[in-house]
């Protein structure tokens, strides 16, 4: 958890270092998303993952096989207009969430350190050298 910590810090460090009117601005991803966007869809797989640990808890959980796809496309078209404030808390409180829900597990799951990792360091990691690319391309311009 401290590498998800970490990535954590950094990804929502560099979103917070552009200039406010810059957050929403498309070009972080190619397909038109913004810093809020980014940190919209990764909140919604937070959420997911907070939902899915508590499944496994209470022994509800059944593996289904999700449409990333889908599940992207609608994360997108609920919170594009919704404001950053509001996306960045409820980021915050999904995270939140994942982690006690995560701890409060009575034992160690592979399902649920998958989704842990899936949901927190692994994604973080994938979205982090682009955002570090656009906040420097933000910057320079």
């Amino acid at each position: 958890m401290q590498a998800e910590d970490r990535l954590w810090t950094e990804l929502h460090g560099l979103v917070d270092s552009l200039p406010p009117n810059l957050v929403g601005e498309p070009g972080y991803f190619e397909e038109g998303w913004s810093a809020k966007d980014l940190i919209a869809h990764i909140g919604g797989w937070l959420a997911e993952a907070g939902a899915v640990l508590e499944q496994i808890r209470f022994g509800t959980y059944r593996p289904e096989d999700v449409d990333i796809d889908a599940t992207n496309a609608q994360v997108y078209a609920a919170m594009r207009d919704v404001s950053f404030t509001d996306i960045r808390s409820q980021g915050i409180a999904a995270r939140n969430r994942m982690l006690r829900a995560w701890r409060s597990l009575p034992e160690s799951s592979a399902e649920a350190d998958r989704w842990i990792s899936k949901a927190g360091p692994e994604h973080y990691e994938e979205h982090l050298p682009r955002l570090r690319e656009w906040v420097k391309e933000v910057g320079a311009a």
